[in-house]
């Protein structure tokens, strides 16, 4: 479009006439025969369908600037709530297109179709929970054929029903949520495993007003527009009840709830300003799978830090995860006063001594560590890339823990850098004294100075005392 010349601005009529003929409203409603492609003026995000209040809307959303999703939004907050599909993305090009001739579709002249709801409908529709529908209309009441409430992406919005037929993912792939048969079940995928990966956590109903009965049927969750969420076998009485901050507060604000990269279940309630958070699956950091990172050690009340006391958290970095260690050299990593954040839901075998249940794991190529109790004799050996371990007072728990020979590398590495900057920074910052000292007390100060036998006193050796409740040994599998 050419440049709109200074002149029109003194009139705002027609300005907006120009810019609406230039980038249409979005239609409330998209018929048989609609054809739309992304425009190249748009930075993020360009709408094609709105409901009817405009409060969601569906359309061209641009990734990673090269890339496009179609995705429903919240327009006021501009958050994704649901996209058709996960891979692949098509390319933010003229050579893209959404259609409608009974289908919802997604082609690009090159690839082809890449993504369809495969119907046959009249009409595709925004409702005013955020569902995308397309319908039949005929004589009676519109038929509705497919919903985007059967799809979900990350997020739940209210009166969206889930079921066992679905799963929620979270945006970087590495956490789900599905039902099981009496419980929500969330899931890692830290290893190429199987769905739907590794139970890290599990919600089992209280059943304070109903009972989950076998045979009876799959239970069901729902978002209730009162404020909580609800399991459900029959009828309408909840087996479990999970109520939120707003639970039955008055109000006209609208909730949902996404699984979020750290592998939490967070709900949110519209303020009509902000969203604010209303609820978390998780209400402990150290409780998450993954809350510092790899190699990581979750203090309670205090934050993160390394399992490996010689790698500062600050780094951003405690080790590396993937693959096994058949074939490989690794070395070992032992800790005093430490457990698994969801031991409680993890098979563990009973063993008369930590050297027996390191040996199970030891013995094992696929195996990558394992924490052992005491006092109890559990077991429980880790068959999946060491996440974040929680730091407890009881030093009878002990973990032991394979580390890759790079990885000890790379931390060592670290380290070496973080010492050179402290070091570095200790050399500046006496340099700037001396500086300071020169100027303020002149050259014959100085010269009395640099007669003087002083120096700086002595450090404190920190590093001795942090050592006590670690020990780092190489061990090689025997061949």
């Amino acid at each position: 479009m050419e440049a709109i010349p200074s002149w029109l601005t003194q009139f705002p009529v027609i300005l907006f006439l120009l810019t609406f003929l230039s980038h249409p409203i979005a239609a409330e409603e998209l018929l048989k025969g609609f054809i739309a492609t992304p425009d190249s003026s748009v930075s993020s995000f360009q709408p094609l369908l709105n409901d009817s209040v405009g409060n969601y809307s569906l359309g061209f959303l641009r990734v990673d600037r090269t890339q496009l999703a179609l995705a429903v939004i919240h327009v006021p907050s501009q958050e994704q709530l649901w996209i058709a599909g996960k891979s692949p993305l098509a390319r933010w090009s003229s050579q893209t297109r959404l259609s409608f001739n009974g289908s919802l579709v997604i082609s690009d002249s090159h690839t082809g179709v890449l993504w369809s709801s495969y119907t046959d409908g009249s009409r595709v529709r925004l409702s005013n929970t955020s569902n995308l529908l397309i319908e039949m209309v005929g004589d009676t009441t519109p038929l509705i054929l497919w919903q985007s409430f059967d799809f979900p992406y990350n997020t739940l919005m209210e009166t969206q029903i889930f079921t066992s037929a679905m799963t929620l993912v979270s945006s970087n792939g590495m956490y789900s949520m599905k039902l099981g048969p009496d419980f929500i079940g969330f899931y890692s995928r830290f290893a190429d495993n199987s769905d739907p990966g590794h139970l890290y956590y599990q919600h089992n109903p209280m059943e304070a007003k109903a009972r989950v009965l076998k045979g009876q049927g799959p239970i069901r969750a729902m978002l209730n527009p009162d404020g909580f969420l609800g399991l459900y076998q029959n009828g309408s009485t909840p087996v479990d009840l999970q109520s939120f901050s707003t639970f039955q507060q008055p109000g006209t604000g609208s909730r949902r709830l996404r699984l979020e990269t750290d592998g939490n279940l967070i709900g949110y309630y519209w303020t009509r300003s902000s969203w604010i958070v209303d609820f978390k699956q998780i209400p402990n950091l150290c409780d998450l799978p993954s809350s510092c990172g790899p190699y990581g050690l979750c203090q309670p009340g205090k934050g993160c830090s390394c399992v490996d006391n010689r790698t500062d958290y600050s780094s951003g970095r405690c080790g590396t995860s993937g693959g096994d260690f058949c074939g490989k050299k690794h070395g070992v990593l032992r800790r005093t006063g430490v457990e698994l954040p969801n031991k409680e839901i993890m098979a563990y075998t009973i063993m008369s001594s930590l050297e027996k249940c390191e040996r199970v794991c030891e013995e094992n190529c696929t195996c990558w560590g394992a924490v052992y109790s005491n006092t109890s004799g559990f077991c429980y050996t880790i068959d999946y890339p060491i996440q974040t371990v929680v730091e407890v007072l009881d030093v009878t728990k002990a973990g032991y823990f394979k580390v890759r020979e790079g990885a000890r590398k790379d931390n060592k590495v670290v380290g070496l850098w973080i010492g050179l900057g402290l070091l570095c920074g200790l050399v500046l910052i006496l340099g700037g004294v001396v500086l300071y000292k020169r100027e303020k007390r002149g050259v014959k100060g100085y010269v009395e100075e640099e007669g003087v036998n002083g120096g700086v006193g002595p450090y404190k050796n920190l590093g001795s005392e942090s050592f006590k409740s670690i020990e780092l040994s190489e061990r090689w599998r025997k061949q």
